[in-house]
């Protein structure tokens, strides 16, 4: 593609959440219109916060960012904000406009098009599900028509044909767009380059190429780092051995340990900063604690939502599901899965039955489930009957939430920091069921086939709802239930 001239510049930009917390510092790199750009780096690195900085909700505090010829913006956010949930779709699209629209209906019948999706205006927002509510996010996006289109995990939620739908759009989309996403065959498809965010030093490295190329450049980058590191702790080492060799010698000898020492300090100083934000979480077991002999998990009928409805649908082969048994539970967006796994969660779907007693784990695409009020921390307390201080702070460094990350409020973390403290709150809950919506949704693509391992190890039971089928498949599935074929 013939890209245009620069539309976004940082020049020298930092900018950190708390005085000794930096998240940018002195970033300078440039986006070109038309160009699709993929921000990479490590959950909690601050690439949600470069689009607050781009779309002014946030200031830098120092350095300069500009936006060339009051190009517009609009943002897709990762999920649907709460105080959106009781609003009409009429409602909801109408905020996207600062003047009022009187052919706002045509607008949102041809934009819902665009995102292959039907949706009654007058229908509320929390009625839809996690896969539509993104659907509808993209759309409130595009119907601003914007010159810069920014993206926030747009696939998450999406089943495979919302996915493909939207690739095809971005390579098609003829302006400037720049997108997170951890769904690599995704942002492969469409981008032209990569912005890095290093969450240890802080800056920002520009790569162009598509995203597979990128990333064996960033690995043959981290090689030549390791590689470097290696050979000058190698020389390190050998040196301080001589120090203290020649320290305890007289005269010239002592003179050469001092100048030797003058060495290891040089060469101390030269150590490259290896990036830290490829770093995945260790392997890790899940604790299943059930006495049940028999089925865990017993489902005779459901409802599945038929044009926007829902609809009893009476299974013809039951469902018994037993310790060390996995079910998949299918369907498009919209016919009823995450309504299907909350109601079984809460124990009010009424022709599914949970034995007696055993302990529920339970992943909501949305993290309703945690409080975001409480620290991590506490978040983590609360999953114990005798909360023990140091398998709390362990088990968390586990999932690279350090001691310093355990201290913030739960609404403070990255998305990405929220899913992997739910998976450290399963270890300590030690629960006989696990009821996944969506499990992959934020996490980077580096811990998906650790997660994968410690579900398909589960000495529980497990229901799962999942739209990335590679992960999926690196699990045994005993039983498959498509919601859209009953």
């Amino acid at each position: 593609m013939n890209h245009g001239d620069v539309i976004i510049r940082f020049d020298e930009v930092s900018f950190s959440h708390v005085h000794d917390k930096p998240i940018l510092d002195e970033a300078n790199f440039s986006v070109r219109e038309n160009a699709k750009i993929t921000i990479m780096g490590q959950n909690g690195a601050g690439k949600s916060t470069i689009f607050k900085l781009i779309t002014q909700e946030l200031q830098p505090e120092s350095g300069t960012l500009s936006v060339t010829r009051n190009a517009s913006i609009a943002i897709a956010t990762q999920v649907m904000h709460r105080e959106k949930l009781d609003k009409t779709v009429e409602e909801f699209f109408a905020e996207a406009f600062t003047k009022k629209t009187y052919n706002l209906g045509k607008l949102i019948g041809d934009v819902l098009a665009v995102v292959n999706l039907k949706a009654p205006l007058d229908k509320k927002i929390k009625a839809f599900s996690g896969g539509q509510q993104a659907r509808l996010l993209l759309a409130f996006a595009l119907i601003q028509k914007p010159d810069i289109l920014l993206l926030d995990e747009p696939t998450n939620n999406l089943d495979a044909n919302g996915i493909e739908h939207l690739t095809r759009f971005l390579m098609d989309y003829p302006k400037t767009c720049l997108v997170i996403s951890h769904d690599a065959n995704f942002l492969n498809a469409f981008t032209h380059g990569v912005l890095y965010l290093d969450s240890y030093t802080h800056k920002v490295e520009q790569y162009v190429g598509d995203y597979y190329e990128v990333l064996g450049q960033i690995e043959a980058q981290m090689e030549r780092e390791r590689a470097k590191n290696a050979q000058l702790k190698k020389s390190i080492q050998d040196k301080k051995d001589k120090v203290n060799f020649f320290a305890h010698k007289g005269g010239k000898m002592r003179k050469l340990a001092s100048k030797l020492k003058e060495q290891v300090a040089e060469a101390e100083d030269t150590m490259v900063d290896e990036r830290q934000e490829d770093k995945t979480i260790n392997e890790f077991t899940i604790p299943a604690f059930t006495e049940t002999v028999g089925p865990i998990v017993e489902i005779r009928s459901l409802s599945v939502m038929i044009d926007h409805e829902p609809v009893r649908k009476i299974l013809s082969s039951p469902i018994d599901l037993r310790k060390k048994q996995r079910l998949l539970v299918k369907g498009p967006n919209g016919i009823g899965k995450s309504t299907f796994l909350a109601a079984l969660a809460a124990g009010t779907e009424e022709g599914a039955t949970i034995e007696k007693d055993v302990r529920v784990g339970y992943y909501r695409q949305d993290f309703s489930g945690l409080d975001f009020d409480k620290t991590a921390y506490q978040a983590l307390e609360e999953m114990m009957d005798n909360p023990f201080n140091q398998e709390i702070y362990a088990t968390g460094a586990q999932f690279l939430l350090s001691s310093q990350i355990l201290k913030n409020k739960v609404g403070a973390l990255s998305e990405g920091q929220k899913g992997l403290l739910c998976y450290a709150r399963f270890v300590l809950q030690k629960p006989g069921l696990l009821i996944m919506d969506e499990p992959t949704n934020h996490i980077n693509f580096r811990h998906l086939p650790i997660i994968a391992k410690a579900l398909d190890e589960f000495e529980g039971a497990v229901i799962l709802v999942s739209h990335a089928y590679e992960f999926v498949e690196q699990m045994t599935i005993d039983q498959t239930l498509d919601l859209g074929s009953l």
